[in-house]
């Protein structure tokens, strides 16, 4: 027999581990002295423990290691233990693939323009919003703050309130002229419908969301930070992206204004 130190360099495993061990009921001592307290460990008991610490090495918790080692457990409930143990692990390998790609973006990004990038990205689950909207197509860009200006004033007519405005671009692309937009905002109650206005609930949707600082002449620079993103990260665009307009400008019409916070959202799922 080997003293709990013999044994220890045996296995590999420390003294403090070998103790908590039995104490948890995982590997006991083949004998304790009644009198010392001394515990006593054999050869025969060495595949036991790297069995231990194999299924540990497999990320399996303690818990779970006692599970597998049970000599009741069935082939077939050990099959599957191991099945829904290989799921996660691919899981978790292609999230840190993923959060790989998106540090090799930021790197990029440091490396062409030697600065850190302006804006910081992430991946959001909105929830369903009821809204107030109406879509339609207008000559340019700058030319949806009537869109909204529209909802706004139907919602002052029928005596409802909204809260933070936004709007959505149906085009799929960047275009010069004939914008196909959409004003919406936010309600926290439904609201009377009007002849152009409609009252509906957004869809829940998983976003790719960057925050702009500035005045909406910097949002092209957004875009194109955030569109690369997704791309790096392993994400695709699934529909129309929404301005969210969480501070406008002080000056109605101010394009330039250095207060305003503008969210850009992509819907987006993961490729493949």
């Amino acid at each position: 027999m080997f003293k709990i130190g013999e044994f220890s360099k045996l296995s590999l495993v420390p003294v403090k581990t070998l103790r908590y061990y039995d104490e948890i009921g995982l590997v006991w001592p083949a004998h304790v002295d009644r009198f010392t307290g001394y515990r006593y460990y054999t050869a025969d008991q060495l595949p036991w423990v790297n069995r231990v610490l194999a299924l540990k090495d497999l990320g399996f918790s303690l818990e779970q290691v006692a599970r597998l080692l049970d000599g009741d457990l069935s082939p077939e409930h050990m099959r599957a233990i191991l099945a829904m143990k290989q799921a996660e692990l691919e899981r978790r390998v292609q999230d840190e693939r993923e959060r790989l790609m998106r540090v090799e973006w930021r790197l990029s990004q440091i490396q062409q323009e030697g600065t850190m990038p302006n804006h910081e990205m992430v991946i959001k689950q909105v929830e369903p919003q009821l809204v107030a909207a109406v879509r339609d197509t207008v000559p340019h860009y700058p030319d949806v703050g009537r869109l909204v200006n529209e909802v706004y004033g139907h919602l002052g007519r029928v005596g409802a309130h909204g809260t933070t405005c936004a709007v959505i671009y149906h085009d799929g692309e960047y275009r010069e002229q004939d914008v196909d937009a959409e004003g919406v905002v936010f309600l926290e109650k439904p609201a009377p419908a009007g002849e152009r206005v409609k009252i509906y609930e957004l869809p829940a949707a998983t976003m790719a969301s960057t925050v702009h600082h500035g005045g909406y002449s910097g949002l092209t620079a957004a875009y194109r930070e955030l569109m690369g993103w997704i791309s790096a990260s392993g994400y695709t665009i699934t529909g129309p992206e929404r301005e969210i307009y969480h501070r406008g400008p002080t000056v109605v019409g101010d394009q330039n204004d250095a207060d305003c916070v503008t969210e850009i959202q992509f819907p987006v799922e993961k490729v493949g």
